[in-house]
């Protein structure tokens, strides 16, 4: 028998009962999936975060090492040690002034989301229009405990 023949000769229980059961594993499936996956990213971002902690820490200690050799190396031009130290940290002072300045342009370009609260108005102001569907005076809501749901079995 093909498979054709095999669903036709099955019930709309069973039929219903396979798909569940096919749906359910996909589903498990599927999570099991993202789960691999995000474990596996969730590991990569762990070493790239470190690495960059790491490196940052490293460039961190070197700071005071540099400035002191670019103090002693202008001190070695000719230029008295104290001048030598004050042109470093005033380089310092102005590569900040410049960096501080690009950080502000940056944050008054920053405009607030028009669209998203634009859409959300919209959104807000249909769903203000929609009523709620009138019910008959007798007519009662039922809830999903009330539901009674039977499932018919065909001979097997």
């Amino acid at each position: 028998m093909s498979a054709a023949d095999e669903g036709a000769n099955r019930s709309l229980g069973q039929l219903v009962a396979t798909a569940t059961t096919e749906l359910s594993a996909l589903v498990h499936d599927e999570i099991a999936l993202a789960k691999a996956e995000l474990r596996q990213d969730a590991r990569r971002l762990g070493i790239g975060g470190g690495a960059i902690a790491a490196a940052g820490t490293l460039a961190l200690f070197s700071l005071p090492v540099l400035s002191f050799a670019a103090a002693y190396g202008i001190h070695n031009l000719g230029m008295g040690l104290a001048w030598s130290f004050l042109i470093v940290g005033g380089a310092y002072l102005v590569v900040a002034a410049v960096l501080g300045l690009l950080a502000v342009a940056k944050f008054k370009k920053i405009k607030k989301p028009e669209k998203s609260i634009a859409s959300a108005k919209e959104t807000a102001a249909v769903l203000g229009t929609v009523k709620p569907h009138p019910r008959s005076a007798g007519e009662s809501v039922r809830t999903d405990s009330q539901v009674d749901v039977s499932v018919t079995r065909s001979s097997v």
